[in-house]
């Protein structure tokens, strides 16, 4: 069968892609070998953050009376309810991303798709032939050599989401996102949780300040926290700042990173150019092959379902001739959703220095927030760095609800937004969101409630 458009992989990148391409009138078709919205609908962001609801529902049980409740009884996590719970809401998404595939006429075909020449893709013996192929099939956790996961002692966040009976004491290698959620999670329930972190400092990738906050808030939840660690095998030996130890853990959960999905898809055999397991494209996502296109986590960039999608709409879219202005990473929000969650956009403080750009930083702690008093959470602040020229450079956040706030200064990020202008907009009070408007006077030496 001929296609205008087919999409290989239909996670946040390919299905939107697909569905774009729909809209703009092209015939389109979705392959996908698994369930309908790829990792992150069924094994990745929506059921690890039902998990992290329960958790959080848990933690405010536990502390009613701060709240002037009282509770008749002993509140206890149930695992196999919450896994049911987070598997649950997964089926519903996925159902609902095969249900908008279908209201947009999009044929989902179900298999392992391979190309086989350009415009030519073979699906579990079938062929099929479209005008232009975008190759969107995601990533998978990366297995190191000293830490084979077997699924049952050592595991990765796949089986992390599915554990049924809560382990007395967790090893989490590994404090980007995915390993920061399930440490927070797993010790949020009541389970003795230790981070191994091989960089400096936890979440490395954040603001150095945020860093610092979400150790203290760890440590706070009872869970260990090691940095500048090499975790040298599987019993796990570590070699730390004390030099090495062993500690002794009922399961390891390795969160060491992501492996692009790009085995046996036919990339050889047509010579697409990749380097270091990653499809080389260029600003519109076309690989060295015309007709073939590449997005999300098999192409440079973070590995982020937001992007995908906003890498697929803009593939879609040059593919049909609309011209779209290229994906702008230097404007793409990060979230972490532990409790408090973590949230930034643009440049670091760290980064800044090393790139010799001249900044100012404005700063609100949420311990003045009359919202985040109220709501008895008030660990956590904005941090805003503004440019010479007072354009918002970068926004870092550490607190509840700041995964939600981050859309604001993202978008003054893109809109090339001042200092005065974000102090000058109004912000509905009381609210979180107040903190950005306050982070913004105090850059400005204008500061009311500091």
């Amino acid at each position: 069968m001929k296609y205008d458009i087919i999409v290989v992989g239909s996670g946040p990148g390919g299905y939107v892609a697909a569905i774009r391409a729909s809209q703009l009138g092209r015939k389109v078709a979705l392959v996908e070998r698994a369930e309908a919205g790829g990792v992150c609908l069924n094994w990745g962001c929506i059921p690890t953050k039902a998990l992290l609801k329960s958790a959080q529902v848990y933690t405010y049980c536990k502390s009613a009376e701060h709240y002037g409740l009282t509770l008749a009884g002993e509140v206890c996590p149930d695992p196999e309810k919450i896994v049911a719970r987070s598997r649950g809401v997964a089926e519903t998404m996925s159902k609902g991303v095969a249900f908008l595939l279908k209201k947009n006429n999009i044929d989902l075909i179900q298999g392992f798709g391979r190309l086989t020449a350009a415009g030519r893709l073979e699906v579990d013996g079938t062929h099929y032939e479209a005008d232009h192929i975008i190759l969107a099939t995601g990533a998978r956790p990366r297995e190191m050599a000293f830490m084979p996961i077997d699924g049952r002692h050592v595991i990765s966040s796949r089986q992390a989401l599915t554990l049924t009976r809560l382990p007395e004491t967790m090893v989490v290698v590994g404090s980007g996102a995915i390993g920061s959620e399930f440490a927070w999670f797993y010790a949020a329930l009541g389970v003795k949780v230790t981070v191994v972190e091989y960089m400096p400092r936890m979440m490395p990738l954040e603001d150095e300040e945020v860093s610092k906050a979400m150790e203290r808030a760890f440590r706070k939840l009872r869970a260990a926290v090691m940095t500048s660690t090499t975790v040298k095998s599987v019993r796990v030996n570590a070699e730390g700042k004390k030099g090495p130890e062993t500690l002794t853990a009922d399961i390891v959960l390795s969160a060491v990173g992501i492996k692009s999905n790009i085995e046996g898809i036919g990339l050889e055999e047509l010579g697409i150019a990749v380097e270091r397991d990653k499809v080389l494209v260029d600003r519109f996502y076309r690989t060295n092959v015309p007709g073939v296109y590449a997005i999300g986590d098999i192409v440079g960039g973070p590995a982020l379902a937001h992007v995908a999608s906003a890498e697929g709409i803009c593939c879609v879219e040059a593919i049909c001739g609309l011209d779209p202005a290229p994906v702008d990473y230097s404007a793409i929000p990060s979230c972490v959703f532990t409790s408090p969650e973590v949230a930034s956009v643009g440049m670091t403080e760290q980064q800044a220095q090393e790139r010799g750009v001249a900044y100012k930083v404005g700063r609100f702690p949420f311990t003045a927030s009359g919202k985040a008093t109220a709501a008895g959470d008030r660990d956590g602040f904005v941090k805003l760095l503004f440019g010479e020229d007072d354009t918002l450079l970068g926004a870092h956040m550490v607190g509840q609800n700041v995964t939600e706030m981050i859309a604001e200064p993202t978008l003054a990020r893109m809109l090339g937004a001042t200092a005065h202008r974000i102090a000058r907009t109004i912000h509905a009070h009381p609210t979180m969101n107040e903190g950005v408007m306050e982070a913004a006077e105090a850059a400005l030496g204008e500061a009311i409630h500091l």
